[in-house]
């Protein structure tokens, strides 16, 4: 029903935006980089929207990337987590991380979002992990085969999904074209840190 909004930001709270829509304010529910990256901005902005329609109710959840969204809209799907829990799994995490830890099969880390337990983590793994390449296929955040090689190196030493996929990131400018060179700059990160 409502793909997005337009407007000014009228004000935040800790879990939402305010966002004025000529002379109509919707209340957006958000998660913490979207809010983060709306602080401060004066001028108009654009959120992407999802509408939530239930018996009872009707929520607005707004995203700063069509990906955000897309992932939020795949995350609900997961018997057990609604609207709610999807903008907690994605304040946590980014949309690569996420990704990387269904697709390494990391329940510890996702048992790390306040409300999701061990057993709403596998079933987060089980039923997202074949869904997920699918919704970012194309996209800048792709995950190429040498990018696993390097995820899967560095997660077999010890490292969980979010470190590995963090040095990997933060390594890359200084690391090599091969898969050795960047899991060797990727380690020179970590141990550095």
């Amino acid at each position: 029903m409502i793909a997005g909004l337009r407007g000014v930001v009228a004000g935040t709270s800790s879990d939402s935006v305010l966002l004025d829509v000529n002379g109509v304010i919707y209340r957006i529910g958000a998660t913490t980089s979207t809010l983060a990256e709306l602080a401060g901005v004066d001028g108009p902005v654009y959120l992407h929207t999802h509408l939530m329609v239930r018996e009872d109710a009707m929520a607005l959840y707004g995203f700063r990337s069509p990906d955000e969204l897309q992932l939020f809209e795949t995350v609900t799907t997961v018997s057990g987590i609604g609207p709610r829990l999807g903008v907690a799994i994605l304040s946590r995490f980014t949309v690569d991380q996420l990704r990387n830890a269904i697709q390494a099969g990391d329940a510890d880390l996702l048992a790390t979002v306040p409300g999701v337990g061990k057993k709403t983590a596998a079933r987060m793994i089980v039923e997202l992990r074949g869904k997920l390449p699918s919704v970012m296929a194309g996209g800048a955040s792709g995950v190429t085969s040498d990018d696993n090689d390097v995820l899967e190196a560095l997660r077999s030493l010890g490292y969980n999904a979010a470190e590995a996929s963090a040095a990997m990131a933060a390594s890359a400018a200084n690391a090599g074209p091969t898969v050795e060179e960047r899991i060797v700059a990727a380690l020179q990160f970590l141990s550095s840190n």
